[in-house]
Parts: structure tokens; C-alpha cells; sequence
């Protein structure tokens, strides 16, 4: 989420940034430039008093029009800008350089003919840093009893013009990509305190959903409405742990109180057989019904117990273990005419040492359950990175690909299996021994038949500190 905030808010504030960047480059640029229109208004209003008083008629050895002419050529010489005063017909009266006259278009011209009218200079076009050869032209006109009797016109080069705006547009960009990365980090840090509280609430969800029924989000941080969305799931979180806690409870009492009653009634079942001729095929079913019955009411306890009960997770040897579950159950293959074999080597992992032996208790003798005489029920230990994998493969009939999507599921039996002993609940109990600890179990064909059920544990170490590291808690 954090990669698609933060460039939606870095445009956001480059484009803020260059809408002000923008008309303020123009706006410095306009002043520069008026600043120069200014001054060049002034230096033509001082030509243009000494030339108000020039007789049109005077020939070169006029006083005023040799001091005209050399303050016009004092001008050039200093500043580098061509300056004249031209009568009405274009003829020339004084100007420096001597031979430059008013060129009949371009910016010159207009500004000698506006002058003409009456009027200064005052809006010269733009001059812009990559226009190199521009010039500035400025003209004022000399008026005399009312009457515009010649034009000052001054033809200034824009170098230093140009630098000065050059300049003060690299100050601005130095500004804004300073202006730039401080709201980069601002966005960083605004993303982060909104994001931070998005993250918890995500992990804690994933560690309910993967059984840690007690994780809860510390809503101490973000804005108001994820810390009252933290307090809502928490509430949320307490409720469906409560109605858990209600039907585990309700699971394990009833299975309790029910099996008092029932050993009572299978009690009566014996007595009452002993009544009726050997062989009753009647009381015979009844006992066998009885005795699932039975079954169902442990298993329904031990899953109870199994949900309810908190992972003691160690370092444990998988291997030593497996090994150990292995031969425990070889009698009961060799009884069946299975041949039970185990590749275990030495590898340790995180696990709860009671839960994993149940697990495999149940995996294995599922898979003695289905493997018929003659066949091979294989189990192997398989370290990676990561975990260690203890994988039951039999050649039984196996699973269709619909049933494999339901295989583990309470109470689910294959309808092709219905009249093989087993309520339903042994490879349940695994998952949920195995979850409670960072496990899990997989199924999955085994080739040429046969089911292969994969059960993993992890082998890092469980990180304790990891809720407060990430804001939430446990209770």
C-alpha cells in the first residue's frame, strides 16, 4: 500500500510545487527585466532633456549637440549600449556609435514609432535566458511646445540580463528540490504513522487466522480512526474468542458427560448379550455401533483439548522422534501385513514434542488404515531452509481431486471408506496440534496410488518479542 501512497502524494506535491515554481520564475524574470526598463527610461529621459533644446538646424560646432553627442558616446563607451536621438524623418542627430541608425523592423522600430505618438516604452517583450542574441530597446521621445520633436532610442544587450535571471531561476530550483525533498520525507513520515497502524491490524489478522486466538492490536498510534478501528477489531477479536472458548467448552463437556452414560449402556449391552444365544448378529452390531460411539466422544475431547490447549514449542529432534513413532506403530503394520519403513535422519526444529507425536500418531495410523497387505507405508524426515518435513506416503487407494480439497475437514470420510473404522477426526486433530505450533499438514497423490501427507514444523526459533515489536499484544 506504501508503494502506491507515496507516489500518488509526491505528484501531488511536485505538481503544487511547480504551479508555484513556475509563475514565480516568470514573475522574477519580469522583474529583472523591469528593473532594466527603468533605468534605460531614465538614461533616455536625460538624453532627451539635453536634446528638448538642440536646434534641428545646428550644424556640428552647436554647444549642445557636441555635449549631447558626447554624452552618448561616453554612454556606449561605459555600459556598451547603443544610444541615439533621431528626428521624426529618421535623420540622425547625435548617436554612438556615429553610423547606427534605427533599423526600419524589429523591436527598435516599434519602440521609435510608439515614442513618435507620445508615449514611452513600457512593454517591451519578454527577454528569456536561452534567447541569446536578444536585445532590449527602449525609446523616449524629446518633446518640445507640446510636439514630439525627435526619439531617444537606446539598444541594449541582455548578457547580464539574462545571467541575473539565470541566477535567480537556479535559486528557485535550489529551493524547490530542497522544498521537494522535505516533503518527500514528510510523505514518508506521513505514510508511515498512517500505514504503521494498516500493517499491525494485518499481522494480527494473520495470527488469528493461523490460531493465535489471543493476539490483539495495540491501538496506540495513527490517526483516530484506525486507533478506533484497532479498539472495534479488538472487541471483534474478544467476541469470537469468547464464542471458541463457548463451543470448546460445550465440545468437551459434552463429550465428557456423554461418555459416562454411554460406558453405562455399553455395560448393559454386555449384560443383555449374555442373555441371548452366542452368535446374535443384532447385539453384535449394536456393540460395534456402541464402541464407535465411543471413539467419536474421545476424539471429540481430544480435539477439544487440542484447540484449547497453548504449543509448548522446544527444540526438538524430529528425526529421533519420528524414528521413535515409527516403531511404536510397526507392530500394528506387521499385524496388518504392511511394511511400515522410516528414513529419519538427525535434524532438530521448533515444536511441541507431545503435539508432533500425536500428529504423527495420526497421520500414520491413517495411512495403516488404508494401505492394504502387501503394501509399502513409507516415512520420511526432509530438512530445507526453512522447516523440516516429516512425509507419510502409502499406496492405498487414495484420494479423487474433490475429495483431497475436503480431506481433513471434521467429521469427513471418503464415502468409499464409510465401512472402515475411524469418526473422521484423527487427521483433524493433527492440523490443529500442528497449527497451535507454526505447522501444518498437506495432501497431496502419491504415485502410482496412494495418499502423501506432508506435516512441517518450523526450524527457526518462535520470536517472542515480535508482538511488541509490532504493536500488538497478547493476552
Amino acid at each position: 500500500m506504501r508503494t502506491r501512497l507515496l507516489p500518488l502524494l509526491i505528484v501531488l506535491m511536485a505538481g503544487v510545487l511547480l504551479a508555484l515554481g513556475f509563475p514565480l520564475a516568470a514573475s522574477l524574470a519580469a522583474s529583472e527585466q523591469q528593473r532594466v526598463i527603468v533605468d534605460r527610461l531614465d538614461d533616455a529621459a536625460r538624453f532627451a532633456a539635453l536634446a528638448q533644446y538642440v536646434d534641428p538646424r545646428s550644424s556640428g560646432t552647436d554647444e549642445r549637440l557636441v555635449t549631447l553627442g558626447g554624452e552618448l558616446t561616453s554612454y556606449h563607451d561605459v555600459y556598451g549600449i547603443r544610444a541615439g536621438v533621431f528626428h521624426r524623418d529618421n535623420r540622425s542627430m547625435a548617436a554612438a556609435p556615429e553610423e547606427w541608425v534605427v533599423p526600419y523592423d524589429g523591436e527598435a522600430r516599434r519602440a521609435f514609432s510608439e515614442a513618435l505618438l507620445g508615449r514611452r516604452s513600457h512593454d517591451p517583450p519578454q527577454v528569456w535566458p536561452w534567447q541569446p542574441h536578444a536585445r532590449l530597446a527602449i525609446a523616449s521621445p524629446v518633446v518640445r511646445d507640446g510636439d514630439v520633436i525627435a526619439v531617444v532610442v537606446t539598444d541594449s544587450p541582455t548578457g547580464q540580463l539574462r545571467s541575473r535571471i539565470l541566477h535567480g531561476w537556479l535559486l528557485i530550483f535550489a529551493g524547490e528540490a530542497a522544498a521537494m525533498l522535505l516533503a518527500v520525507g514528510a510523505a514518508f513520515r506521513l505514510t508511515g504513522w498512517v500505514l504503521r497502524p494498516v500493517r499491525v491490524l494485518d499481522a494480527v489478522t494473520h495470527d488469528i487466522a493461523t490460531g493465535r486466538m489471543n493476539s490483539r492490536v495495540a491501538a496506540t498510534g495513527g490517526p483516530p480512526e484506525l486507533r478506533r478501528l484497532a479498539r472495534s477489531f479488538n472487541e471483534m477479536a474478544d467476541n469470537v474468542e469468547e464464542a471458541l472458548e463457548q463451543q470448546r467448552a460445550f465440545v468437551a463437556d459434552a463429550s465428557h458427560q456423554l461418555r459416562n452414560p454411554l460406558a453405562a449402556l455399553l455395560l448393559r449391552i454386555e449384560l443383555l448379550a449374555l442373555e441371548l444365544p452366542e452368535g446374535n448378529e443384532e447385539i453384535a452390531s449394536v456393540r460395534t455401533e456402541g464402541k464407535r460411539l465411543a471413539q467419536v466422544l474421545d476424539d471429540l475431547l481430544d480435539l477439544a483439548l487440542a484447540e484449547h490447549a497453548a504449543a509448548e514449542l522446544r527444540l526438538t529432534d524430529v528425526g529421533a522422534l519420528t524414528a521413535e513413532r515409527v516403531a511404536s506403530w510397526r507392530p500394528v503394520a506387521e499385524d496388518k501385513g504392511v511394511v511400515l519403513a522410516g528414513e529419519c535422519g538427525a535434524v532438530t526444529a521448533w515444536a511441541d514434542p507431545v503435539a508432533l507425536s500425536s500428529a504423527l500418531d495420526a497421520v500414520i495410523d491413517n495411512a495403516l488404515k488404508f494401505t492394504p497387505a502387501g503394501e509399502e507405508v513409507t516415512v520420511t524426515v526432509v530438512p530445507d531452509r526453512t522447516s523440516v518435513a516429516v512425509v507419510v506416503a502409502d499406496h492405498g487407494p487414495g484420494l479423487t481431486e474433490e475429495e483431497l480439497g475436503r480431506v481433513g475437514d471434521r467429521f469427513w470420510r471418503s464415502g468409499r471408506h464409510q465401512n472402515v473404522k475411524g469418526s473422521g477426526l484423527g487427521l483433524s486433530i493433527a492440523r490443529v496440534l500442528l497449527t497451535a505450533g507454526g505447522g501444518g499438514v498437506a495432501f497431496a497423490p502419491n504415485e502410482p496410488h496412494g495418499l502423501r501427507v506432508t506435516v512441517t514444523v518450523p526450524r527457526h526459533a518462535p520470536a517472542d518479542a515480535r508482538g511488541q515489536e509490532q504493536g500488538f499484544t497478547e493476552r
